[in-house]
C-alpha cells in the first residue's frame, strides 16, 4: 500500500476525512484492495461505508440470484425486476455501488469462495466474508495466513436482531497516541479455528451468550450440511440435543445457552436493516483502522443484540504458551 501520493482530485474529494485522520492514512486507504464475499444486508452496509471512505478497489463475490429474502435488507438491488433479471447478486450490487464513489474501482469475481486458492487472496489487503459455512470460514482464514503478506481477515454474521464480527489481523502493529507522544503497539491475533477451539471453561465468566449460541448453531449447520440461515424453529429439538452434547464434552453449564436465544438464531434468516447498519458500520470502522493504522483495533470478536441494544467486545484467543 506504499507508493503514490494522493491526486489533486482525491485530496479535494476526501478533504474532510484527511482533516480527521491525515493524508497518509487516506493515501493508504486509496491504495487498498478489499474482497467482500456474501452480499446480504450487513455486508452491503459495509461496502457502502468503505466505498464512501475512498478505498482503492472493492471486489465482490456472490453468484446467487436475487430472492425476496435478499431484497429485505439489500438497498443496492434495484427495484425494477427487468434490471436484475439474469444477473448475479454481485453484479447488481457492483452496478449500484459504483454510483456512491466513481473514484473507487468496483469489480466482480465469479466462483465459489471455498474453491479459490491462497494466491487468489494475495492481491487483497482485507478479506471480508459473510453467509458462509464453518468450514469455509476456517479454510479462507488459513489461506490468508499462509501468505507472506499480512491480510486482515473478517467474518460477519447477522441473524434475527443479533450480529457477530470476528477479526484476525495476525501480528498487527499500529500507532497509539499517549499525550503528545506516538507509541507503537503490537497485537497478536488467533485464527478463527484457534479462537473457537478455546475451551468453554476457559472463557471469561461473563462471556457473551451470543458467542456460545453462535457456536452451537454453526456446528449444527456444519453437521447437517446446511447453508447459513437454512434453519427454522423446527430444528430446535436437534439443536438442543447438540447443545447438551457440546456442553457435556466441555464440562459446561448447559443453562448458559438459552432455548430462547437458540430459537431466535434458528428463525432469524431475515436481516433487520437497523441492525445491518450498526454491524456494517462497526465493520467498516475496523477495516479502515486496519488499513490506515489509525485507532485501536477490535480484538477479536464483537457482538450486538438489538434486544438490549448492547455491543460487546470479547478477546477469545488461544492461550499463550
Amino acid at each position: 500500500m506504499n507508493g503514490e501520493e494522493l491526486t489533486e482530485q482525491e485530496t479535494a474529494l476526501y478533504d474532510r476525512q484527511i482533516r480527521v485522520w491525515g493524508a497518509d492514512a487516506q493515501r493508504r486507504l486509496s491504495k487498498s484492495h478489499i474482497l467482500v464475499s456474501g452480499l446480504k444486508g450487513t455486508a452491503v452496509e459495509f461496502c457502502k461505508n468503505i466505498v464512501l471512505a475512498g478505498v482503492g478497489s472493492v471486489t465482490l463475490n456472490d453468484d446467487r440470484i436475487v430472492t425476496e429474502e435478499l431484497l429485505s435488507a439489500n438497498f443496492l438491488i434495484p427495484p425494477d425486476q427487468n434490471i436484475y433479471s439474469g444477473k448475479s447478486l454481485a453484479e447488481l450490487c457492483s452496478d449500484s455501488l459504483k454510483d456512491f464513489n466513481p473514484m473507487v474501482r468496483v469489480s466482480v469475481e465469479k466462483g465459489e469462495l471455498s474453491d479459490f486458492n491462497a494466491e487468489f487472496f494475495d492481491k487483497f489487503d482485507a478479506v471480508v466474508i459473510s453467509c458462509c459455512s464453518l468450514s469455509t470460514k476456517k479454510s479462507v482464514n488459513e489461506k490468508c495466513r499462509k501468505l507472506l503478506k499480512r491480510i486482515a481477515f473478517y467474518t460477519v454474521d447477522c441473524r434475527d436482531s443479533c450480529g457477530e464480527i470476528f477479526v484476525d489481523m495476525q501480528n498487527y502493529v499500529y500507532t497509539q497516541k499517549k499525550g503528545d507522544e506516538a507509541v507503537e503497539c503490537h497485537l497478536e491475533y488467533s485464527s478463527f479455528e484457534e479462537a473457537i477451539s478455546v475451551p468453554w471453561k476457559s472463557l471469561p465468566k461473563r462471556v457473551s451468550k451470543l458467542y456460545l449460541a453462535m457456536r452451537v448453531i454453526e456446528k449444527f449447520e456444519d453437521q447437517e450440511s446446511r447453508k447459513p440461515g437454512e434453519t427454522s424453529a423446527a430444528d430446535l429439538p436437534n439443536v438442543q440435543k447438540l447443545r447438551k452434547e457440546l456442553c457435556e464434552a466441555q464440562l459446561f453449564d448447559v443453562s448458559k445457552i438459552s432455548d430462547t436465544l437458540l430459537e431466535r438464531l434458528l428463525e432469524g434468516s431475515t436481516e433487520f436493516p437497523p441492525v445491518c447498519a450498526v454491524i456494517g458500520g462497526i465493520l467498516g470502522q475496523e477495516v479502515i483502522k486496519a488499513i490506515s493504522g489509525k485507532g485501536d483495533p477490535l480484538k477479536n470478536f464483537f457482538f450486538f443484540d438489538a434486544m438490549d441494544g448492547k455491543g460487546m467486545i470479547e478477546d477469545i484467543s488461544k492461550p499463550k504458551p
